[in-house]
């Protein structure tokens, strides 16, 4: 189903606060049932939600890039790894993490929302929105960042709150 970015921000804008509540409160009292039902919801999500028609994840974030991510990105643009950080990535000394120099991501082609690097994109965007991902409290804090960014999500997330309350 198409994303209407317009009204999923005003959704987050209404609704976003208190379905971080939700997390951080399903993060200490019902992770184990977050887990067992993180599969099936994210397969009732993929069929409302589409990437294709959204790309904000790419518009206004940026994936950590390994420097296995790097090598192999570097090998299919034909360049080196060193020329392919200087070109597109910055070192954040914080978190000791490869970022994108701009948002959006250098690779989105804006008018298809399609990815350039798709068959070789970091391994941060091969897994995002990260729904399933096992520990449920490891991950909270990624799931309250995502809720506000992507409809995948927010969609999850209201899933669960329906089911878990």
């Amino acid at each position: 189903m198409k994303v209407n970015l317009r009204s999923f921000k005003q959704k987050v804008r209404h609704n976003g606060k208190q379905l971080k509540s939700f997390l951080t409160k399903t993060s200490k009292h019902n992770s184990k049932a977050w887990e067992a039902n993180a599969e099936e919801m994210n397969k009732e999500v993929w069929k409302e939600v589409d990437c294709l028609s959204c790309a904000n994840c790419c518009k206004t974030m940026t994936p950590t890039f390994t420097p296995t991510d790097i090598k192999r990105i570097a090998a299919h643009l034909n360049t080196t790894p060193k020329e392919f950080k200087e070109k597109w990535l910055h070192y954040d000394k914080k978190d000791n993490d490869w970022l994108n120099k701009l948002n959006p991501c250098q690779f989105l082609n804006l008018k298809t929302h399609k990815c350039d690097i798709y068959e070789v994109r970091p391994a941060d965007c091969a897994g995002f929105p990260h729904l399933t991902k096992k520990k449920m409290p490891d991950y909270v804090h990624v799931h309250k960042q995502n809720v506000e960014l992507c409809p995948a999500t927010y969609k999850m997330v209201e899933k669960m709150q329906a089911l878990l309350q």
